[in-house]
């Protein structure tokens, strides 16, 4: 399997994609952080907590160290981000629905990054795609959750779906025999489009409605 041939490509696309996932998701935390006017430490709080979350899941399941308290720069990362929102979320949110979009660059990002991770320590494609998902969606869920925002996995409107998606578009191109950079960008951007489409048109899937009587 070419995960196995590729050890350094694999460890390059993975801290490529965890530095975006991480960084992106940091500044959904301070947007949230912002629109509250909470103090800079809840910055900090939120733009860590939402960064590092969906990867602190996807180590606990797989059984491997946390990948933040391995490497001090990803918590310099969200520190950074914590920073540049203090001074510049009100630029930031006159780019017109900045969370959302932020919130699908880190989950086109981390989507492939969690699929990519699983795969390399247990190879095991099922697993790789429902982790994929779970990376990409929790840590945007616990930040909704602790700042007592409705969620968007309960909104209408495609999200689990698009992270699913990218993730499985991912593994299934890298078990076809793709390299693992054009699988990851395709990967990332077929994600991308899904969830630019819900935020843009609504996109949605049929929801679940009772058989009549």
């Amino acid at each position: 399997m070419m995960f196995d041939k590729a050890p350094e490509t694999l460890l390059n696309v993975l801290m490529v994609l965890d530095y975006v996932g991480v960084a992106v998701f940091a500044v959904t935390g301070a947007i949230v952080a912002s629109r509250k006017s909470m103090d800079f430490i809840a910055f900090l709080f939120f733009a860590t907590m939402t960064g590092v979350g969906g990867g602190t899941l996807r180590d606990l399941i797989l059984g491997v160290p946390v990948f933040w308290t391995k490497s001090e720069g990803y918590l310099l990362v969200c520190f950074g981000v914590s920073v540049l929102m203090w001074f510049g979320a009100h630029i930031v949110e006159g780019w017109g629905k900045p969370l959302r979009w932020a919130d699908a660059i880190g989950l086109s990002a981390y989507c492939v990054m969690g699929a990519a991770k699983s795969m390399a320590v247990d190879h095991m494609p099922l697993v790789a795609i429902l982790l994929g998902a779970s990376t990409a969606t929790f840590g945007g869920i616990l930040r909704d959750v602790v700042a007592g925002d409705p969620t968007a996995i309960a909104k209408p409107e495609i999200y689990v779906t698009a992270a699913f998606t990218g993730a499985a578009v991912f593994v299934v191109l890298t078990l076809v025999g793709f390299s693992l950079w054009p699988a990851a960008l395709i990967g990332a951007l077929a994600a991308f489009i899904i969830r630019g489409g819900a935020i843009l048109r609504g996109w949605t899937l049929p929801g679940y409605s009772a058989p009549k009587p």
